[in-house]
């Protein structure tokens, strides 16, 4: 690790901390900072404007971060996975979408993203002001020229992650201390997302590309600036819930579908930077062991470290299989439940499934893996299990960095945008979309099927491939929020569970119970007398070994007729109290709304 990432990892300290408070902002007007540092010292070289930016991006981290709660929390329930546990004014309480004005959940990384907010935009006003922006050294301008396009792009992060989450929001793009009023009201969404599409391209001149920049990813290059361009143009281009409480797209959508083609055209242009490790289980071996990927997959990733609840993250602690602190590889997982529809959605040839979906859990001392039944299967991308090094007992933060947005994702954006801009696939878009595919069914690429060749079949093809692709990287909820697929796909879930439970078309083949046992540590399955040792019986109907002795049976679709969260069966559990019409949007919570004395508007519904 080189020293750059040990500073992103563990640093908590920003030299001029300005933060505005929203429930406080007396208190942050009247109190000295504690740091002996004011705005000129802390920007008078470019080390100590380095350390300011570090600043910025500590506001990613930690459990009110990407750490847990908006990578973990926020993106649930939805049609791929759920919230374990029962309904809670917590995590269970923004699964289910029964989301109370007293939430903490939602208060925390609400303020830690304006904290964020608050820093870029004095990185963003103070760097280009130092004397060595422009007449510096070639080094000191290079450096400050990148300082620069990542507070840019750092600031349209937060703003993008408030916006899906709350919608219209206040955007202060000056610091605190030029502001008359702190309580600023809201702005259009729509404002806000053209300011800081403009940023981005202003950001990505500004910074350098990743082989020119090092490594490591947990500082933002030019292909990120570029990439997160692209998402934020087609989120600014989908569907969002208006104040009117309506689902609505603005008039002139198709401009952002064609900023989101442009820059992932110019992304795909320079695979020398970045494009896909041929491996998709290479990709999470990789970040689950700290190691360099050298095709640049993931552009950027949220750095994690120090082992603490402000600069770490929970991944492979809260999500994963479940592992007791018995086992070699530490306490941990569970957090997440995958549906069995998502489960059942992978083709048996499809590599990602084994991947982001984990079907076992380490009990015992033996570190032997036992079998979970189809509604209890969780997550893999992450999994505790595969840290190199092992942290063994009840260690929280286990130090994964979260992946933000990875060139797959450019390659099915750009795919989508084609399609959209173009009033159906072109030949680039279908082989990008490919791609992803091929990759996918490596081994079987034969069975990656037609890809469609309407608009409609290609865009409904574009959204079951990014369904199976992003799994648990936080990305399918606001998807489907931004096409206006939220509740339709709820629904469809719902159905799809029922017909698995009932193993009815297209599920009759859903085995009811499934017959394993362990060779070593690993779990070999009972697909039949004539299947070979290593066929899965996922696929059919239940298959029962003669004798049975020396094999466990667990319930499989079975399990689905007993399977209750909140007293309810799991399709009527899930997402339960989702609202068309309010729950495609966060409450501001009851502080932040009592701080605003009355100028902040509450969302429909709440």
């Amino acid at each position: 690790m080189d020293n750059t990432s040990k500073i992103l990892r563990g640093s908590r300290w920003l030299p001029i901390i300005l933060a505005v408070s929203l429930a406080s902002c007396k208190k942050y007007t009247e109190v000295e900072p504690v740091s002996q540092y004011g705005i000129a010292e802390a920007f008078s070289d470019p080390s100590n404007a380095f350390n300011a930016l570090v600043g910025v991006y500590d506001e990613l981290q930690g459990d009110n971060g990407y750490g847990i709660r908006i990578s973990m929390y926020y993106p649930y329930d939805s049609d791929e996975a759920i919230v374990s546990g029962n309904i809670d004014n917590g995590r269970r309480g923004i699964g289910r979408y029964q989301l109370l004005l007293t939430n903490a959940e939602l208060a925390n990384p609400f303020r830690q993203l304006y904290r964020g907010i608050e820093k870029a935009n004095l990185c963003i006003e103070q760097i280009p002001l130092m004397r060595q922006y422009a007449s510096g050294s070639d080094a000191d301008k290079a450096l400050l020229r990148r300082l620069h396009g990542e507070a840019l792009t750092l600031r349209a992060q937060f703003y993008h992650e408030l916006i899906r989450n709350w919608g219209d929001v206040p955007a202060p793009m000056i610091p605190a201390y030029r502001q008359q009023e702190l309580f600023l009201p809201q702005v259009d969404r729509d404002t806000t997302y053209d300011r800081i599409l403009s940023d981005l391209a202003k950001a990505k001149e500004l910074l350098p590309w990743r082989t020119e920049a090092g490594p490591r990813n947990e500082r933002i290059t030019k292909g990120a600036a570029m990439a997160l361009r692209a998402r934020i143009a087609l989120a600014a281009g989908g569907f969002s819930l208006r104040s009117n409480g309506r689902m609505e797209r603005r008039s002139d959508y198709l401009k952002y579908y064609q900023v989101a083609r442009q820059e992932c055209e110019e992304l795909l242009a320079r695979r020398d930077q970045h494009t896909l490790n041929p491996s998709y289980e290479d990709v999470w071996r990789k970040l689950t062991s700290f190691v360099y990927d050298p095709f640049g997959e993931i552009l950027f990733e949220v750095g994690a470290g120090g082992g603490n609840s402000n600069s770490d993250s929970r991944m492979g602690n809260y999500d994963g299989p479940n592992l007791s602190n018995a086992s070699r590889f530490g306490a941990g997982g569970g957090g997440i439940v995958i549906l069995p529809n998502f489960f059942y959605a992978f083709d048996s040839v499809d590599t990602r499934r084994d991947v982001t979906i984990t079907s076992y859990q380490v009990t015992s001392a033996s570190n032997i893996k036992s079998q979970r039944r189809l509604g209890e299967l969780n997550t893999g991308k992450y999994r505790r299990d595969w840290r190199v090094p092992l942290l063994p007992g009840t260690v929280l933060n286990v130090g994964y960095n979260w992946s933000v947005i990875r060139f797959s994702d450019v390659l099915l954006m750009y795919a989508e945008a084609v399609n959209e801009t173009n009033n159906g696939p072109n030949a680039a878009a279908v082989t990008a979309f490919e791609e992803v595919r091929r990759r996918a069914y490596r081994g079987n690429t034969g069975a990656i099927g037609t890809t469609p060749a309407t608009k409609a079949g290609f865009f409904n093809a574009i959204v079951n491939e990014r369904f199976l692709e992003f799994g648990h990287e936080g990305i399918r909820k606001f998807d489907l929020l931004r096409w206006n697929l939220l509740e339709a796909k709820i629904n469809e879930a719902r159905a799809n569970i029922q017909l698995i439970r009932d193993r009815r078309p297209p599920y009759q083949n859903v085995p009811q119970f499934i017959y394993w046992r362990n060779n070593g540590e690993e779990i070999q399955y009972f697909a039949g007398a004539s299947a070979p040792a290593t066929a899965l019986p996922f696929w059919r109907p239940t298959q029962v070994p003669s004798p049975t002795t020396g094999w466990t049976v667990a319930d499989w679709a079975q399990q689905l007729t007993t399977n209750q969260i909140d007293g309810r069966p799991l399709w009527q559990a899930m997402a339960y109290f989702f609202t068309p019409g309010k729950s495609e949007l966060f409450p501001y919570d009851q502080a932040t709304i009592a701080s605003y004395q009355g100028k902040l508007r509450q969302n429909p519904g709440y």
